[in-house]
C-alpha cells in the first residue's frame, strides 16, 4: 500500500511500486488531465507538478512519490472556477487539438510559482520539454504573460488589504 498526497487530498493506493504515475493518475484516481503521449518522457503531454517541479509522469514510477505533494490540472482549477493559468489559456485561445495544454498549464504554473515575470527567453526555456504539434506556441507564449500579469496583480490587491 502507498500514500500519495494528490492535489492536496491523500490516497492510499494497492499498485505496484514501479507502476508509472501517469497510470495510476488516470486509472486509480481518474484524473485525466495528464495526457499519454509518448511514453518515454519526450513529449510532456504527461507533466504534473511534484513539489513545485515539473515532472514527467509517464517515466516516474510511484514509488518515488511517496510524502511529495503532486499537483495535477485537475488541482489548479475546475470548470467552473478555472484558475489563473487556466483562464489566460482560454482567453488567448492558445488551444488548438488542446492535447498539449495540460502539460504545458502545469509547467507554466510551475515557472510562475518560481517567477512571477518571466522573459520569453525563460517561458520557451521552461515550456521547451513540451510538444505542441499544432503551432499555438505564440498563443501559449501570450497566456503565460497573461497569467504572469493576473497572478501579479491579484498579489498587488492582497498587499493593499
Amino acid at each position: 500500500m502507498l500514500r500519495l498526497t494528490v492535489n492536496g487530498r491523500d490516497h492510499d493506493l494497492d499498485v505496484d511500486p514501479d507502476t508509472p504515475l501517469l497510470y495510476v493518475l488516470r486509472d486509480d484516481l481518474a484524473l485525466n488531465g495528464a495526457k499519454y503521449g509518448c511514453g518515454l518522457g519526450q513529449c510532456g503531454a504527461c507533466t504534473v507538478a511534484v513539489e513545485g517541479r515539473p515532472v514527467l509522469s509517464c517515466v516516474t514510477p510511484v514509488s518515488v512519490l511517496v510524502g511529495r505533494p503532486i499537483l495535477t490540472l485537475e488541482g489548479l482549477g475546475t470548470p467552473e472556477r478555472p484558475g489563473p493559468i487556466q483562464r489566460a489559456f482560454v482567453a488567448e485561445q492558445a488551444a488548438q487539438c488542446g492535447y498539449c495544454i495540460p502539460g504545458m498549464i502545469v509547467r507554466a504554473h510551475a515557472l510562475l510559482v518560481r517567477n512571477p515575470d518571466p522573459s520569453d527567453a525563460e517561458i520557451r526555456r521552461s515550456l521547451n520539454l513540451n510538444l505542441c504539434r499544432c503551432g499555438t506556441h505564440i498563443r501559449i507564449l501570450a497566456a503565460v504573460h497573461r497569467a504572469a500579469r493576473e497572478t501579479r496583480g491579484a498579489a498587488a490587491e492582497g498587499d493593499r488589504s
